[in-house]
C-alpha cells in the first residue's frame, strides 16, 4: 500500500497544497486548499492508496520561492505518470529559465515539432505538480497568458515574481474585496 502525504501552506497567491509520495517526490500540487482537487489532478490508476496530512520537504522550497529564491523549486523531486512525449515535455518545462517564458510554438519546437502546438499545450494542461514543473512559463504567441489550471491571476503573479517585477495591484480587485 502506498501512502502519500498532503500539506497545505499559505502563499501570497493563496493556499498551496502539495501531495508527495513516500519518497518525498511531488505527485501533484496547486493553489487550493481542497485535497480532493489535488488528488484529482492524477489519473485514478496513478493515485496513492491512502493520503495522510503531514509535512512535505517540498514546502520549504515553496517558502523559499516566495521569499525570492525562484530557483528553489528546481531540484524538488517530482513523480509524473505519462507517455514518453509527456515525460519529455515535463522535463523540458523544468529547463525553462525563470523570467524567460516560451510561447507554445517555441515549446513545441523545443520538443522537436514546432507544428505540435496542441500537443505542447496538452502537456502543460496535464502537468500535475504545478510550480515544480513550471508550465506557467509557457505563453500564447504574442505574450497572452493562455490557460492555467490555477487561474490567470496566479499565472501572472508567478511570471511577474520570476521577472523581478513587483506584483501589480489590481484596483478593481481591491475595491471588490473592500465591498465584501
Amino acid at each position: 500500500m502506498n501512502t502519500a502525504t498532503i500539506q497545505t501552506i499559505d502563499t501570497p497567491d493563496g493556499a498551496f497544497t502539495i501531495l508527495a509520495d513516500e519518497a518525498g517526490r511531488v505527485l501533484a500540487s496547486g493553489w487550493t486548499d481542497d485535497p480532493d482537487r489535488i488528488v484529482g489532478r492524477l489519473r485514478a490508476a496513478d493515485r496513492p492508496d491512502a493520503v495522510r496530512e503531514g509535512e512535505t520537504d517540498a514546502a520549504a522550497a515553496v517558502a523559499a520561492y516566495y521569499a525570492g529564491d525562484v530557483g528553489a523549486i528546481d531540484d524538488v523531486p517530482v513523480r509524473q505518470y505519462g507517455t514518453r512525449m509527456q515525460q519529455a515535455g515535463w522535463q523540458a518545462l523544468r529547463r525553462i529559465a525563470p523570467g524567460a517564458p516560451l510561447t507554445y510554438t517555441e515549446f513545441a519546437a523545443a520538443l522537436g515539432s514546432a507544428n505540435a502546438v496542441r500537443a505542447a499545450a496538452s502537456i502543460c494542461a496535464r502537468n500535475a505538480p504545478a510550480l515544480f514543473v513550471p508550465c506557467h512559463r509557457v505563453l500564447r504567441t504574442g505574450g497572452a497568458l493562455g490557460g492555467f489550471a490555477w487561474g490567470l491571476e496566479v499565472k501572472r503573479s508567478l511570471l511577474d515574481r520570476e521577472a523581478g517585477v513587483p506584483a501589480l495591484v489590481d484596483e478593481t480587485r481591491e475595491v471588490a474585496i473592500a465591498l465584501r
